[in-house]
């Protein structure tokens, strides 16, 4: 007998086999879709559906992808986010065309081309003290309770109807991620290596900021969610933006206390995203309390080997994405997609503990035959027993 989705999640959150391999996509920015390439899924599909923007955020670009869609795409995941405060969604609509736009901490979004946006205003690029941090004006106000008030009636909406696993979004940006946007990368990356008690400090500071939505995040949800996403982007291509003993040092001790809150306020997994080759830092995410590792990225460095990750860590973390968005979901032909979902599957999927998916956000470069074909593969090579 078929599962529903939410079984089917929750048995591979457990390390079971399920019916199928799950499948994640449309549930958060890590996993979601841009405009472009959503709009051509409706297209190609005959479905009606207006376009609306994740986070109710044009410039992010991300899709709120329509239940039509979603079932479509054969998602098992739904999504649950918070929104920037009200005064600030209201700024930002009002503004001129093509004007800088500014989120709740003071840092920035660019247009570099019509319709495409880069994150590269950093309102405290120079701050290397604690002074520093105390003079700056432009810390969020955590607890607008219009960042939220949504949050409960979406989830037991969810619940309620029980046929999708709930993952959880708030769009913190995790404490390297957010000192990067406060900073500027190279401004931060330097602190971290000549000023790191700074760098600890301003990551608490982050940290604590993002507690105050967290709790209340999770309080809205209740029992009403199944995965937490969280996660702090900490590989290049082919190795880490810092030394595996500089995340010990600095920035682990923020994730473990971070995780540990979540943990202390639901019983839901604990997703935690980062791009890039973080292999050297997987036992570490298992540590401090990590469930599920996404992306795992196919074309980054030793993250790369999957049968390696498999055998190393499967028993121990769920691994969740694996479709390579470099090369075969941009530039291949639908076959070579469905060919590369059925090598993804026999290597990540045995024993259960994965959940299918493409390497971070279907860009605009991913043709919509192609986002088809990756998800049409899962349910033909997905069907467990898996084949030999």
């Amino acid at each position: 007998m078929p599962m529903t989705p939410r079984e089917r999640v929750l048995a591979t959150l457990n390390h079971e086999e399920p019916d199928r391999v799950p499948i994640v996509i449309g549930a958060s920015n890590a996993t979601g879709i841009k405009m472009k390439p959503y709009r051509e899924v409706k297209k190609l599909e005959g479905i009606e559906a207006l376009d609306d923007y994740m986070y109710s955020w044009p410039e992010l670009g991300t899709a709120l992808v329509d239940e039509k869609t979603m079932l479509r795409l054969h998602s098992d995941v739904r999504g649950v986010t918070d929104l920037e405060p009200a005064a600030v969604r209201e700024r930002n609509r009002a503004r001129d065309p093509h004007s800088d736009c500014f989120d709740s901490w003071g840092g920035g979004q660019m247009e570099v081309t019509p319709g495409d946006w880069f994150p590269g205003i950093h309102p405290i690029p120079d701050a290397t003290c604690s002074a520093d941090l105390e003079r700056y004006e432009g810390w969020p106000d955590m607890s607008d309770p219009s960042r939220i008030d949504h949050v409960k009636g979406e989830a037991r909406r969810l619940a309620e109807d029980g046929q999708f696993a709930i993952m959880a979004t708030p769009w913190l940006l995790f404490p390297f991620e957010r000192a990067h946007a406060m900073q500027g990368m190279e401004a931060f990356l330097m602190n971290m290596a000549l000023h790191p008690d700074f760098a600890r400090e301003l990551l608490e500071r982050i940290a604590e900021e993002c507690k105050t939505l967290m709790g209340r995040f999770l309080a809205e949800l209740g029992d009403n969610v199944d995965i937490i996403k969280i996660g702090d982007d900490l590989g290049t291509q082919d190795n880490l933006m810092i030394s595996p003993k500089m995340y010990r040092d600095i920035l682990k001790p923020v994730h473990a206390d971070f995780i540990q809150f979540i943990k202390e306020r639901t019983g839901a997994k604990v997703l935690f995203h980062s791009c890039g080759d973080v292999a050297l830092l997987i036992e570490d995410f298992i540590e401090i309390g990590v469930d599920i590792l996404n992306p795992i990225q196919a074309s980054s460095g030793r993250m790369s080997d999957f049968a390696a990750l498999k055998e190393r860590h499967g028993n121990d973390i769920v691994l969740c994405g694996g479709i390579d968005t470099h090369r075969i979901l941009p530039f291949g032909t639908p076959d070579e997609v469905r060919s590369e979902v059925r090598r993804v599957i026999d290597l990540l999927g045995p024993g259960g503990g994965f959940m299918i998916g493409a390497v971070h956000t279907i860009m605009n470069d991913v043709p919509a035959e192609n986002l088809l074909a990756m998800v049409d593969a899962v349910e033909e090579f997905g069907r467990y027993p898996l084949r030999s």
